[in-house]
């Protein structure tokens, strides 16, 4: 059997160690078109303080890992897929009885004028790291484009770096797709505390050459110096190169609980992946415990050993300057649903619980990680609640009581 996996993150070196143990006899080739060894994205903000080398990116550190286990590793870009075979961008094809689509995303460009300068950069590849280290230096002057989930990873980088930081956000509050407005607004002014600029509601309209970096002008007026603008402005699925293979695409490709796609050769995983969702639906999570496991169940499959994929918890947790964030499943509420908080702007802890009947379908939580194993396993659970609903009603921090008390039930 001939296996191609094409890319090379998490999702794809997963999936190609599975290959292996399933099928010892399978031809395997996976393919990265990054001139590194296969490496975690989700490393390099540790690479951004020093914590890290770039060798401490790589997933696997043991030398000749890949040829131990007889994984092909081959360097390059897929530019097409046609019936049992991959075109490459140097011309080369490459045949298979199993593809497995794990491209995972690129960042988007704003409709901005003056994105091509040298002090501009994307903090998404070992190159663009590298690019930030040289113009991020103590004191540096940095305006960071967007304060999504992505953008609020740099940022903590960057304050680590000791730069003078200005955090540029068009939505009216940080951290949009993970927060409601005062557990954001309780990050805003964390983050104001420590000295960061923070500009919600705000677009950048240029960005312009100055006699020292950059001037980054905003609409409506206004403008800031800069010596490196980083942006973060969110990112979509790497999906150009199936065009007219058959592959549905929406948000994602467009895969059953096997992690096959609309054709029966083709497989895909991690952020390129709109896979099952452990609330009903189908979405792409684009976080590395999902890509890990899709790797895994999708290799399964390829292999003939039938392997259902129980669904991913849409759950983040991120560390902004030093307070800690966490969302879980359904965050923002459902139809028909209730909800609990609790909120202490001064101690900078917030707590939300989403119910439908007496289940918990989602949480925030501000300042706290005491509780984060307990809130996912209720979700996940789907444990009833029962008595434990209303009094979490009353006071949501009785959450480990609550959990005790139904799981023992």
């Amino acid at each position: 059997m001939k296996y191609v996996i094409v890319g090379a993150g998490p999702a794809g070196v997963i999936a190609a160690e599975t290959l292996r143990k399933a099928d010892p006899s399978g031809d395997i080739v996976l393919l990265g078109d990054e001139p590194e060894p296969p490496y975690s994205r989700m490393a390099i903000p540790y690479y951004l303080t020093g914590g890290i080398d770039e060798a401490g990116t790589y997933i696997r550190k043991t030398p000749n890992h890949y040829d131990d286990l007889a994984i092909r590793y081959v360097q390059g870009r897929a530019t097409k897929v046609g019936a049992g075979g991959l075109a490459t961008e140097d011309g080369g094809d490459i045949e298979f009885d199993r593809l497995l689509v794990a491209t995972g995303a690129s960042p988007l460009d704003p409709p901005v004028d003056g994105l091509d300068s040298s002090a501009v950069h994307h903090c998404w590849t070992l190159e663009d790291a590298r690019n930030i280290i040289e113009l991020a230096g103590v004191g540096s002057r940095v305006v960071l484009m967007g304060a999504g989930f992505i953008g609020c990873i740099i940022l903590e980088s960057l304050v680590e770096r000791g730069v003078a930081l200005t955090v540029v956000e068009a939505e009216d509050r940080m951290l949009p797709r993970m927060m409601d407005k005062p557990g954001a607004d309780m990050i805003k002014a964390w983050c104001e505390g420590k000295g960061i600029t923070v500009l919600t509601s705000t677009r950048i309209k240029a960005i312009e050459p100055a006699p020292a970096g950059v001037r980054v002008h905003f609409e409506g007026g206004g403008d800031v110096p800069a010596d490196l603008v980083v942006v973060a402005t969110g990112v979509g699925s790497n999906t150009g190169f199936l065009e007219g293979s058959g592959v549905k695409v929406e948000e994602g490709i467009v895969v059953d609980d096997r992690l096959k796609s609309t054709q029966d050769a083709i497989y895909a995983a991690g952020d390129c992946a709109q896979g099952p969702d452990q609330m009903g639906g189908w979405s792409v999570h684009a976080i590395q415990p999902t890509a890990a496991e899709h790797g895994r169940v999708a290799a399964l499959n390829m292999a003939g050993r039938d392997t259902p994929y129980k669904g991913s918890l849409n759950m983040n947790v991120l560390n902004t300057a030093g307070l800690v964030s966490c969302s879980f499943g359904l965050w923002d509420g459902v139809k028909g649903g209730t909800s609990a908080e609790s909120l202490d702007r001064e101690a900078s802890k917030y707590i939300r619980l989403e119910f439908q009947d007496d289940h918990l379908v989602g949480a925030l939580t501000l300042g706290r990680t005491d509780f984060v194993g307990v809130l996912r396993g209720l979700i996940q659970g789907r444990i009833p609640l029962g008595p434990w609903k209303d009094k979490l009603t009353d006071n949501p921090h009785r959450i480990m009581e609550a959990y005790l008390a139904s799981t023992m039930a």
